[in-house]
């Protein structure tokens, strides 16, 4: 239940450490919340003076829904072809939120404002719908600039050969309804095929949907013939990796009902004649003990060895085959922000020289870290790079090329994500080679967060406070400001702290915001992940309530106006919030959950039994269903509640959202429910992004009786 709108691609790194450039605006109870930054404190009394005095809420900001749709994609899936050439996805509201394949090419004369040209055609979307959630959606081919994607309309493969002027072909059958879905491939360029995870939808019940690894002839036509089994019998299967000798192929593996981050296998399959496809029959590498999550394969292309990640050691630290302890013991994450939730993730690699490179989120910032892995036991030669280097302060997604050169997805809380170049060889500063966003805004409009812990029911949470921050306005007239809290979706996901208009949309206007990785979230180790563990609606609930009383206490927020909102698995944690806890007094749940037995009842394969773990099994439990869901406490409910939905939602279905408006209405609440056509889990389209953010915000105007410029006109009912 994790949310895929482009706003959220836009934002891709965790952790804080301030730039010396600016300074964490957190005020003292008296201030008044003004912003700060070493250049304005030098401003004359007669410049402050002049600034506009307003409510918190009522402050005009630049930073517009439109100006966020329309200078902003969604930038991820960086990739180095055989020619050396950089591609990356991006993921374009204004084009109806379609992702496009595209090239780095800043010489060409078609190139966009982040220097590329798009590789796919025009109305292809690149696309797969493997798990819902996909990823992996593109493999490159070999030395001719072959590239193989799904296209999201028909879910099919195409092969398509870059500057060879021809259309692409498809390479799976034309099936109704998409019956067949491909994800997270990899090229054999000796077989001439592509192993791919498949997802088979003949039976569209949850239940009768069929996860496989097969192959699929890189030259076929679409028949059914051109496709074989490799690996089948259990649940879900993950990054198919081949050796280098073509010979062994690696993979993941995990059954309902159990999620990649709770319990998973690594396997190996010899790819001779006499292989089964059995899952059973191939060997077990790692993940017997059945309480171990196992992710992200690759093998070294010089020695063969078969490297992973496992959380064995209560963090996720990278193995090789056959050794009982880490290569890089750490008690920090490897494996990405949130691994298991795409496929195609890959937190580490391999130089041309055979030396490791990953990357960890360390004291609040990203890291780069290299090390001699080619004998037995623990790394040696270890180097440690970071933002003292010339990197970003947050960064992800690396490749690396043949000479060194990394190529990266970053930002910082004031820079917007981009792609980065960084050599190895000069390790200067870190070349910005395009951006997300065209929006540009001058660092006294730009709230800087502070990673905070504050005290909860199981010891300590952590959540990014932002103050409000506009250098044209201040407030005299209220002692604090309101405070929205936004609970992320997942659950079992995270927040990060790279520039992120959305939340700097409500800052500029005078809100501050807590941004909280409640229990359950990852990035702080097994134990902090698990404690979700039959406690979902309870620990979460607790960490966000106890988040907006810390603040209250610090004289950081109005008590009287405490909001909070929440996409998916937040959206839930949003309701609930309102429904078990007296803490709020508005809320926005952006396709959220009020009723567990009906998401039990009705959501894809992939999340079918994910709730096994985070309430119980259902329909066993179906009393601590009924006693979490939101929906049945409707007599609690004492509070404004905005609901936003998409129409073609698979994972939340929009029954969810309807049950909820209507109980809410008959209650008597203020409410409003809006039903967006075209949208899915997460809103993609430029138009419906920028009509939630302005909808939220008329919202907790009129209910907050704040004067907020030039809102939009929301009808709420039994108001």
């Amino acid at each position: 239940m994790r949310a895929t709108a482009l706003a959220s691609l836009i934002v891709s790194a965790k952790g804080f450490i301030p730039p010396s450039s600016l300074v964490t605006r957190v005020m003292s109870p008296a201030s008044s919340f003004t912003s700060t930054t070493s250049t304005a404190a030098k401003a004359t009394a007669t410049a402050a003076s002049a600034l506009i005095d307003a409510p918190f809420g009522a402050w005009e900001s630049p930073i517009t829904s439109k100006a966020i749709t329309a200078g902003s994609v969604g930038i991820g899936g960086l990739n180095i072809d055989a020619a050396g050439s950089l591609l990356w996805l991006e993921g374009r509201p204004q084009e109806g939120g379609r992702y496009v394949l595209c090239r780095y090419d800043p010489a060409s004369p078609d190139k966009s404002e982040r220097n590329a040209v798009d590789v796919t055609p025009k109305e292809t979307n690149v696309r797969t719908r493997v798990h819902e959630y996909g990823g992996g959606a593109v493999t490159l081919g070999g030395d001719d600039g072959t590239i193989f994607y799904s296209e999201f309309s028909t879910q099919r493969l195409m092969r398509l050969v870059e500057g060879s002027g021809d259309e692409p072909v498809a390479i799976t059958p034309d099936c109704e309804s998409c019956r067949y879905r491909f994800a997270d491939g990899y090229y054999d360029k000796k077989a001439q095929r592509l192993i791919m995870v498949r997802e088979d939808h003949t039976n569209p019940n949850p239940k009768d949907v069929v996860n496989e690894i097969v192959s699929v002839n890189a030259n076929g036509s679409g028949e059914d013939s051109d496709i074989n089994v490799l690996a089948t019998g259990n649940d879900f299967y993950s990054c198919p990796r081949l050796s280098p000798d073509g010979k062994k192929l690696a993979y993941v593996t995990w059954n309902h009902p159990n999620m990649p981050w709770d319990e998973t296998q690594l396997r190996v399959v010899t790819l001779d004649d006499e292989a089964k496809a059995e899952s059973s029959s191939h060997e077990l590498v790692a993940g017997s003990d059945g309480d171990t999550s196992i992710i992200q394969p690759k093998w070294h292309p010089t020695t063969g060895d078969l490297f992973y990640i496992s959380d064995e050691t209560g963090y996720y630290n990278i193995y090789k085959g056959g050794s009982k302890t880490s290569v890089l013991p750490m008690e920090y994450d490897f494996g990405g922000a949130s691994p298991g939730w795409s496929l195609g993730q890959q937190g580490y690699s391999f130089l041309q020289d055979g030396r490791l490179f990953a990357t960890y989120k360390k004291d609040g910032a990203s890291r780069l870290l290299l090390a001699d892995v080619s004998g037995d036991g623990p790394a040696r030669s270890i180097e440690e790079y970071g933002s003292d280097d010339g990197l970003p302060m947050m960064f992800g997604g690396v490749v690396a090329s043949v000479n060194s050169e990394f190529y990266f997805v970053g930002g910082s809380p004031s820079t917007p994500t981009s792609v980065f170049k960084w050599s190895l060889e000069s390790k200067g500063e870190a070349e910005q080679l395009a951006c997300s966003s065209t929006l540009k805004f001058s660092e006294d409009i730009v709230s800087v967060p502070r990673q905070i812990e504050f005290p909860t029911t199981l010891g300590t949470a952590f959540g990014y406070y932002y103050p409000p921050c506009n250098d044209k306005y201040k407030c005299t007239t209220d002692d604090a400001p309101p405070l929205l809290v936004k609970a992320h979706g997942g659950p079992t996901s995270c927040t990060g702290t790279s520039f992120n208009a959305g939340i700097q949309f409500w800052t500029s206007r005078g809100f501050a915001v807590l941004d909280v990785d409640y229990g359950g979230s990852t990035g702080y180790g097994r134990e902090y992940r698990r404690r979700l563990r039959g406690a979902w609606g309870v620990v979460d609930v607790d960490d966000v309530c106890a988040g907006a009383k810390y603040l209250v206490e610090q004289g950081l927020a109005d008590s009287k106006r405490l909001c909070i909102d929440g996409g998916s698995a937040g959206g839930f944690t949003t309701l609930g919030a309102l429904a078990f806890r007296d803490i709020f007094t508005a809320g926005c749940s952006l396709y959220g959950i009020g009723d567990l037995t009906l998401l039990a009842s009705d959501t894809h394969k992939f999340e079918s039994r994910y709730l096994d773990g985070l309430v119980g099994e259902y329909p066993k439990e179906e009393a601590l269903y009924k006693k979490r869901s939101p929906i049945e406490s409707i007599d609690t409910l004492s509070c404004p509640i905005l609901l936003l939905q998409g129409v073609e939602d698979k994972v939340v279905p929009p029954n969810q959202a309807e049950s909820m408006h209507q109980a809410l209405k008959k209650k008597g609440l203020p409410t409003c429910l809006k039903l967006y056509e075209g949208e899915q889990h997460g809103f993609r389209q430029a138009a419906n992004i920028e009509n939630a953010l302005d909808s939220e915000l008329a919202f907790y105007g009129k209910i907050y009786g704040i004067p907020v410029p030039n809102a939009i006109d929301i009808e709420i009912d039994n108001m």
